[in-house]
């Protein structure tokens, strides 16, 4: 059909959704061909497509020396010899089970293995990157001849530009990005988060699923269009319509009966028949119309999570110590919680395991550990603290004498609150929130406390904001400009400047506030023995518990690697 057409099956390519107008692409601005590509200029036009993806490859900075299509010339036929294409061992770093075929011919469903083996040839350091076939697949399509293709591959896997993530080429780094992606599934789409938590044994194994229902699952035509996205504007994307994907099989599944031991294979048979459900176009208009965190602040998040796999000893590169690697990971999020070794006056096991579900997939890997408790340590503020200092983050759980239950995770150090002097100063950061177990379970986003009306009768609060309104829903916040960050990691961990740092704990000799989300906040007396509650009917939410109440039990836990 035309010159890049030569691996192409126009059989199963849907040729009545082409265009034969003769396109050209000439802006460069970076914010006009994001919207090119969101819009899909170049989607419906096969060979303008192709050469907008060479051009924007080539543009990808590289390292100095990149193998390129003389390097596969020259060494394709000393690599595959006489073997048969299709009979080709794919490389350990792949996962040789999925390797999609898309709309390419017996031509190129072939000369996909003979370019992955020259690329391992060349790329010796690359240890775990399942998405390469169905990157190599995708580029073959819109390629002149294998060399084209195999030097595009290298391009993208060679990238130096250390802002720029493009494919995940390490075990570290793939399952890092599996954690983050998890972390965002809990922030972002959580209603389905709960799906997931009430069918499955292990949540962060179906998430560890989200790359292969992009690159693996979804169709040929919704899989060019993110790619076409991607290119420009870089990994985020792919977060993006996971997470679009995961809210639509929410909406068509939700109510329908779900077996655990399903649950994948539920998700990747929606993701490939979801031609029968949603459009490319609504797909990516669901996927951007996210308020997702900017692209430093997941950086932010994938540097926190691969730093836990790091202390966990995750970081072999073998593949023989891969799935004891991966074993290993899944014992710890699933044992961590475990019924011989955990034991709380407030919340059963299958109550820990929730709250478990909802906390950042780093610390999912530790087991939880008694710091506090006012049975055994007494009534003391100073004894909350002196307990509760050194340990980042905590877990603050409270059962009233009207059996209300109730509680928060805190993210920051106890500490931080000297900093404040003798006011009462907040810190924290927007991986915080709040909840409520009874009467029934529910959890609250975060919001950035400017002055909570509970201080008022508390020490003198630091003047942080103007003094309107008491809360802000964090869905009420204008989107950032991509290079600054809100606040959602500690700022200190990452040396960021303190105006990053939000506010949602604070601490002080006579009381202890805790703000929560979505209008949501606690106030505790320096006795431990009584409590306040501030709800905002803005949210249209329950409040945490009774107004004012009385407390029975108060714990405070740890996390134990």
């Amino acid at each position: 059909m035309d010159e890049y057409g030569r691996f192409v099956d126009w059989d199963k390519m849907d040729v009545s959704a082409q265009s034969q107008d003769t396109k050209e692409l000439s802006c460069t601005e970076f914010q006009e061909l994001k919207q090119l590509a969101r819009q899909g200029y170049w989607a419906k036009n096969h060979s303008l497509r192709a050469k907008v993806y060479h051009k924007l490859i080539s543009n990808i900075p590289c390292r100095t020396v990149t193998p390129d299509a003389n390097v596969y010339r020259d060494i394709v036929v000393k690599i595959v010899g006489k073997r048969s294409s299709s009979s080709l061992p794919l490389p350990e770093f792949v996962d040789n089970s999925l390797v999609p075929t898309y709309c390419l011919n017996a031509e190129g469903i072939g000369a996909v293995r003979k370019i992955i083996l020259c690329i391992a040839n060349q790329f010796p350091d690359i240890s775990f990157c399942p998405a390469l076939p169905a990157v190599t697949a995708l580029l073959l399509h819109y390629s002149r001849d294998e060399a084209e293709c195999f030097e595009q591959v290298c391009r993208i896997l060679a990238c130096n530009d250390p802002s720029k993530r493009l494919i995940d080429q390490t075990f570290l780094a793939f399952e890092s990005s599996c954690m983050t992606f998890g972390d965002l599934v809990n922030k972002y789409c959580q209603a389905a988060h709960k799906l997931m938590v009430a069918v499955s044994e292990d949540v962060l194994e179906v998430y560890s699923d989200w790359q292969r229902w992009l690159f693996g699952e979804l169709p040929m035509a919704y899989v060019a269009r993110v790619f076409d996205v991607f290119l420009v504007e870089g990994y985020k994307v792919l977060y993006r319509v996971a997470l679009a994907l995961l809210k639509f099989f929410h909406k068509v599944r939700a109510g329908q009966p779900m077996e655990s031991d399903s649950i994948q294979q539920d998700i990747r048979a929606f993701v490939r028949d979801i031609a029968k459900s949603v459009s490319p176009e609504r797909l990516l208009e669901k996927a951007f119309a996210i308020r997702l965190f900017s692209r430093k602040e997941i950086q932010l998040l994938q540097m926190a999570n691969e730093k836990a796999l790091q202390q966990k000893g995750i970081t072999v590169k073998q593949k023989s110590f891969l799935m004891v690697c991966v074993v290993f990971l899944r014992q710890n999020v699933h044992l961590a919680v475990h019924a011989e070794n955990f034991k709380s006056e407030i919340v059963s096991v299958k109550e820990m395991r929730d709250i478990w579900s909802w906390i950042p997939e780093r610390f999912a890997l530790c087991q939880p550990l008694l710091l506090f408790t006012t049975l055994e340590h007494g009534c003391s503020l100073s004894r909350f603290y002196s307990h509760s200092e050194g340990h980042e983050p905590t877990l603050l759980l409270i059962k009233t004498t009207a059996k209300e239950v109730c509680g928060a995770y805190l993210s920051t150090d106890w500490s931080e609150r000297r900093r404040g002097g003798n006011k009462l100063s907040f810190f924290g950061t927007g991986e915080c929130f709040v909840f409520r177990l009874q009467p029934e379970v529910e959890r609250y986003e975060w919001v950035v406390i400017k002055h909570p009306e509970l201080a008022s009768s508390g020490p003198e609060t630091e003047n942080h904001s103007s003094p309107s309104g008491s809360a802000l829903s964090s869905g009420s916040v204008p989107a950032e400009p991509s290079e600054r960050l809100s606040p959602f990691l500690s700022a200190r961990h990452f040396n960021l400047p303190s105006k990053t740092a939000s506010m949602f704990m604070a601490g002080s000799s006579e009381c202890v506030i805790v703000g929560g989300g979505d209008g949501q906040a606690l106030y505790l007396d320096a006795d431990l023995n009584h409590g306040r509650t501030s709800h905002c009917n803005t949210f249209n939410n329950q409040p945490l518990c009774s107004e004012t109440f009385q407390i029975s039990v108060l714990e405070v836990w740890g996390f134990r690697d």
